[in-house]
C-alpha cells in the first residue's frame, strides 16, 4: 500500500469513526468507564447530611468546627487496544473481512477516548506479540494507531491470546480499560485473563463471519487453514462433516464465554455482516 492509498484509508476510517464516536459513543463512553476512582479535592465546613467518616479531624482541630474531605472523580483512563492480527483474521463472506471491522471497532474505541482526553496504547498479536504503541493522548497518536491498524504486516500467522495478556501484565501496572479484539479461534487463555480480569476494566469483542458457524452443502471443497497454510480437501455432502465443523465453532465460542465470564470480564459478539455500531452501544448502556 503506498503512501497517497495509505492516507486515503485512514481519512476513510475517521470520517467514519470520528463521527460515531462523536455522536453516539461520547457520552455512553464516559459513564461506562467512571475513572479509576476518588481523589481528594479540597475541605469544605460540614453540612448537614454530610457523611460522618469524611471528617478531616486535624483541619476540624485546628479551627475548632467540623470540615469535611471532598472527593472528585479521578477522570484520566487508559485505554489498552489488543487487537488479533493472525491469518484467520483476513476471512470474510459478506461485506468486509474480520480484519476490516476489527480496524473500524478500534478506530471508533480509540476516537471515543479521545475525545474523553484518555490515553490509548496499541498491542497487536499473533501468535507472539508483534507491535506494542504505549498510550498517549492526541489525535496524531490515535491516527498512528489506525494507520498501524491498516497497514501492519504480521511476521506469524498463528494466535496466542494469553500471551498477549501475559504482556499486557508486564507493561500496563496501572489500571486499565482493555479491549481484546479477535475472533478467539484458540484456547487455554482462562488461567491468564483471570489475572488480567482482577487488575483491568477487560472486555472481549469476537468478530466472526457466518460462514465460520456453518458450512453449506456444497460437494468436495478445498479448504485452507489460513493461519497453517494446511490444504483439504472437506467433502461438505457430509452430514457429519458438516455438524463436526459446527460443533468447533461452537466450542471455541463456549470457551470465549465461559472464560470472560469468570475472570468478570464483558463479552461483545458481532458478526461480520451485523451492525458493530448497535453491539457496541448496547453493551455500554448495558454496564452504564
Amino acid at each position: 500500500m503506498d503512501t497517497k492509498e495509505l492516507l486515503k484509508k485512514v481519512r476513510k476510517i475517521e470520517i467514519k469513526t470520528r463521527r460515531l464516536s462523536d455522536h453516539i459513543f461520547g457520552g455512553e463512553y464516559h459513564s461506562t468507564f467512571k475513572g479509576r476512582g476518588m481523589t481528594f479535592s479540597e475541605v469544605r465546613q460540614y453540612q448537614f447530611g454530610d457523611d460522618v467518616r469524611n471528617i478531616d479531624w486535624n483541619v476540624t482541630a485546628r479551627y475548632n468546627e467540623p470540615f469535611v474531605k471532598v472527593f472528585e472523580e479521578e477522570r484520566e483512563l487508559t485505554m489498552m487496544l489488543m487487537v488479533d492480527v493472525s491469518g484467520s483474521e483476513l476471512f470474510g463472506t459478506s461485506l468486509q473481512f474480520k480484519k476490516e471491522v476489527l480496524t473500524e471497532i478500534s478506530a471508533t474505541l480509540a476516537f471515543s477516548a479521545l475525545q474523553n482526553n484518555d490515553k490509548v496504547g496499541l498491542i497487536l498479536f499473533s501468535s507472539e506479540v508483534e507491535l506494542y504503541i504505549p498510550p498517549k493522548k492526541g489525535k496524531s497518536h490515535v491516527l498512528r494507531i489506525i494507520r498501524e491498524l491498516l497497514e501492519f504486516s504480521p511476521k506469524n500467522q498463528g494466535t496466542h491470546v494469553a500471551g498477549a495478556l501475559k504482556f499486557l501484565t508486564n507493561v500496563m501496572k496501572k489500571k486499565a480499560i482493555v479491549f481484546v479484539l479477535s475472533d478467539f479461534i484458540a484456547d487455554s487463555y482462562d488461567n491468564t485473563l483471570r489475572i488480567v480480569g482482577n487488575k483491568h476494566d477487560v472486555t472481549g469483542i469476537r468478530v466472526y463471519d457466518q460462514r465460520e458457524e456453518s458450512i453449506p452443502n456444497i460437494g468436495l471443497v478445498q479448504m485452507e487453514d489460513s493461519e497453517t497454510g494446511t490444504l483439504q480437501l472437506v467433502n461438505t455432502t457430509s452430514k457429519k462433516v458438516r455438524n463436526d465443523y459446527s460443533k468447533f465453532h461452537h466450542q471455541k465460542v463456549d470457551y470465549f464465554n465461559d472464560a470472560f465470564t469468570k475472570a468478570g470480564c464483558g463479552v461483545i459478539h458481532c458478526r461480520t455482516d451485523e451492525s458493530y455500531v448497535k453491539k457496541l452501544l448496547g453493551y455500554f448502556k448495558r454496564r452504564g
